[in-house]
């Protein structure tokens, strides 16, 4: 894209988001915008709308940020437009989203920043986003959405379930990716869960939940899920598991229940006759966290190429939980700190291909540790964060 273009798109929206009511003003505008000209469309958002208006800045402060680097952007959006199938968009709701974020910027905008050529910029930009998504839908052949139905689901600590569903029809995903979900009683709510196995015949999904402090869609199914529930399910998306330099080793971190696209990575890789040298740092704050030892340990005891290390914040468990949390003979010992710091510390990671799974907060601390021992950004891979 231009550079100029890319310069006037990038300057309008750093402005709106240093005005005095920031960037949720521009998410306020352009669904008010949407839904004012559109009515029909308000049945797609669920009824609070604080977590969608986040994730749209987000959005598009990701692809604004990225416009100069398309071999990173047009795979996002690319994957978003494949995931916006589950809404049942079509041509007519993607013109309206364009003329609507127009509107929205226009007015967010102060006067002496909105000119002419910077509305032309945007609408080429706008255009652009809007065509990658409508271009990855349509060459999309398999269903909007699945049915799955919950056929088992697993309290493993107080905050943590897993979860199995069986979908109504195959769905076909590579290791490391990820799928919205909608269950019930929280109707439009979607919320993205990361697979913890791979893709089988069987048709069978596993998920590893853990209840988010005021999260609706987690409370829901920590609490709640009961087998027999119906779940909706939205297209696979994520780029996780692709491996950018296969003849390095690897390096996986995951932290709580992130591990899972790691877990699923790691028992693709031991279907293969040969593999690269792999560590998986598992962590969690304290021992019972690491709900899941006992199957990595027993996969790392069949796979040469895998070492599984355990890391906790805190030596022992809290007095709230009742369980006992055991070690399985032969695993590495388990290493206390904070995984960032630990993994930093542990060996020479510079020539790994490295993988981080967990909270946003949590990928960029670990980040900021490696790249602070001299690991090249690169070299590190997460999903998009928004």
């Amino acid at each position: 894209m231009d550079p100029h273009i890319v310069a006037l798109v990038r300057s309008s929206f750093r402005a709106v988001a240093a005005s005095p009511a920031g960037p949720g003003a521009l998410a306020s505008a352009f669904y008010a915008a949407l839904f004012g000209t559109n009515p029909d469309m308000r049945e797609f958002f669920p009824a609070a709308m604080n977590t969608q208006r986040d994730r749209l800045v987000r959005a598009i402060g990701y692809v604004i940020d990225r416009l100069d680097t398309p071999e990173c952007v047009l795979p996002y959006l690319a994957q978003l437009g494949r995931d916006h199938r589950k809404y049942g968009f079509d041509d007519t709701h993607y013109a309206a989203v364009r003329t609507a974020l127009v509107a929205a910027l226009e007015k967010v905008c102060a006067p002496q920043t909105w000119t002419a050529e910077v509305d032309a910029a945007w609408r080429q930009v706008i255009t652009l986003i809007s065509d990658a998504m409508m271009d990855a839908a349509r060459a999309e052949s398999g269903p909007r959405s699945w049915v799955g139905t919950v056929v088992e689901h697993r309290r493993v600590l107080h905050d943590v379930a897993i979860v199995r569903l069986q979908l109504d029809q195959p769905m076909s995903y590579a290791a490391g990716q990820y799928v919205s979900v909608q269950v019930p009683g929280r109707p439009r709510m979607w919320r993205q869960l990361s697979l913890a196995t791979p893709c089988s015949a069987d048709g069978i999904l596993e998920f590893h939940v853990r209840r988010i402090p005021g999260g609706w869609v987690s409370s829901a199914i920590v609490d709640n899920a009961r087998v027999g529930d119906t779940w909706v399910v939205g297209s696979p998306v994520g780029s996780l598991g692709i491996v950018s330099a296969p003849e390095r080793d690897r390096l996986m971190i995951g932290v709580g229940t992130g591990t899972a696209p790691l877990r699923a990575q790691l028992m693709s890789m031991a279907r293969n006759s040969r593999n690269r040298c792999t560590h998986l740092f598992v962590s969690g704050r304290y021992p019972c966290d690491l709900y899941d030892l006992e199957m990595l340990w027993a996969l790392s005891r069949t796979n040469a190429w895998l070492t599984v290390v355990p890391v906790v914040e805190e030596s022992f468990d809290p007095w709230w939980y009742e369980g006992r949390s055991e070690i399985p003979a032969g695993l590495h010992q388990v290493l206390v700190g904070k995984v960032g710091s630990v993994v930093a510390g542990y060996s020479n990671w510079a020539d790994h291909d490295i993988q981080i799974s967990g909270s946003p907060s949590t990928i960029q601390t670990i980040k900021f540790r490696l790249q602070a021992v001299g690991v090249e950004s690169g070299h590190i891979r997460h999903d998009p964060l928004p």
